[in-house]
């Protein structure tokens, strides 16, 4: 057993559960998250389509095509961008396809797009029934 866990782009959502879903792999947990990547937040940061207008103008941010440029009469901020991150525990025989699938849907080719990471699982345990390892996760 594998755990996947996806950072992805807000706006990526619903298209990322339909993939998994036409997968057969629906089963999955989501939380809100804020980061930052390489660029520290202190340059430019590619926004998703769902980025509140409140959080471009509570930190100064102009439109510059598909990008955000901090102004730059602005100081150095610490600047965590809001994504979504997704978490789901496979067998080992499907994780190269979900991984595939997950890059797939999330490549926009600009700054932002995310990060996956796979690691691996000692025991799980459907704590209702008592079922252990693949059984648990079926």
């Amino acid at each position: 057993m594998k755990e996947i866990t996806a950072i992805i782009r807000r706006d990526k959502v619903p298209e990322t559960k339909k993939v998994l879903e036409e997968l057969g792999y629906p089963s999955l947990t989501l939380q809100s998250v804020e980061g930052r990547g390489m660029q520290k937040g202190d340059m430019c940061v590619d926004m998703d389509d769902e980025m509140p207008e409140s959080f471009c103008t509570a930190v100064r941010l102009k439109p510059t095509s598909s990008t955000y440029a901090l102004e730059h009469s602005l100081p150095k901020v610490a600047l965590f961008v809001p994504k979504r991150m997704l978490t789901m525990i496979v067998p080992d025989d499907l994780v190269t396809k979900i991984v595939k699938s997950l890059i797939k849907v999330n490549q926009t080719g600009r700054h932002g797009d995310g990060k996956i990471f796979v690691s691996p699982i000692e025991n799980a345990i459907r704590i209702r029934t008592g079922e252990k390892n693949g059984e648990s996760i079926a």
